[in-house]
């Protein structure tokens, strides 16, 4: 999953192209899915819950002293913005932590991705776009290998959830970055989140998330999900276009799969692996003829 905090701001002007965004671009995804399998080590300590509520607590917390968001002048309507906004963030957070929990990361972020895939078919405008849809779906089946049961259906649940709750970001973070100024909306709703997620981590994790050890593990989630990737990703859109930003991020399903198996040993099947180079093909292929000038 893209980071809440990972998801960079909209660009206005084309960036000027120097080196050094690609790999700014890997190494934010490498962080953000290495941040994820950690936080299944501290699934038996505090929960799926207790650490989604860490993590945004923290972020919220890096965010508001990076930042120092203006918290007066806004309107009815602005507010009502980050309400939305905030809950879609602690949904899309319980549901994809909720996911890890019951499957490995690489199909999780897979069929999480397909959120993100159906908003950009639908409003590409094309009907080759169908087409990459397409070949979504045939990875879809092939990761279900005959019968999503293998891959436990509650998981798949929560991981589609997660996906629709990720399109909405998607929108959302668009509408945070016009109605405010810098990154005033994210932070805002990133405290809404935080508020929101802390009660059921801490009826879930109780003392345990005031345990130095889980602090400690909280935290690394936190950098690793949160403050590396905004840095990476923010420096690389000043290097790269805004098309082959996206193409890279479509990797995420397999360097999800490659942080999974390296840190975890999670192993994935062929056809699961398969599935996971269709729905990265698809994830780019959309992109690209997205950008494409029609004919």
């Amino acid at each position: 999953m893209t980071d809440v905090l990972a998801a960079p701001a909209p660009v206005a002007a084309q960036p000027v192209r120097r080196p050094g965004g690609v790999w700014r671009v890997l190494a934010s995804q490498t962080s953000v899915h290495s941040g994820a399998a950690v936080a299944t080590t501290l699934f038996p300590l505090a929960g799926a819950a207790g650490v989604v509520s860490m993590r945004l607590v923290i972020g919220a917390a890096l965010l508001v002293a990076v930042g120092r968001p203006r918290l007066k002048g806004y309107t009815r309507r602005q507010w009502m913005l980050v309400g939305v906004f905030g809950a879609v963030l602690a949904g899309m957070n319980l549901a994809f932590y909720a996911a890890i929990a019951r499957m490995p990361i690489g199909p999780v972020v897979t069929l999480e991705v397909l959120g993100p895939l159906t908003l950009s078919v639908v409003t590409a405008r094309r009907r080759v776009a169908w087409l990459w849809a397409l070949l979504a779906l045939a990875g879809v089946g092939l990761l279900g290998g005959g019968g999503f049961d293998q891959l436990d259906p509650v998981g798949v649940g929560f991981a589609f959830l997660a996906g629709g709750a990720w399109a909405g970001y998607i929108m959302l973070s668009s509408r945070a970055g016009a109605s405010f100024p810098k990154r005033d909306g994210l932070t805002l709703a990133m405290l809404v989140a935080a508020v929101l997620a802390l009660p059921a981590g801490i009826v879930t994790a109780g003392g345990a998330l005031l345990e130095p050890r889980v602090l400690a593990l909280g935290a690394a989630v936190a950098v690793l999900s949160s403050v590396l990737p905004y840095t990476f990703e923010l420096t690389a859109l000043r290097r790269l276009p805004t098309s082959t930003f996206a193409v890279l991020m479509s990797l995420g399903p397999a360097i999800a799969a490659l942080a999974g198996f390296v840190i975890l040993g999670q192993d994935l099947h062929p056809a699961q692996i398969a599935a996971i180079g269709l729905v990265v093909a698809a994830s780019a292929g959309v992109v690209l003829w997205k950008d494409r000038p029609a004919a």
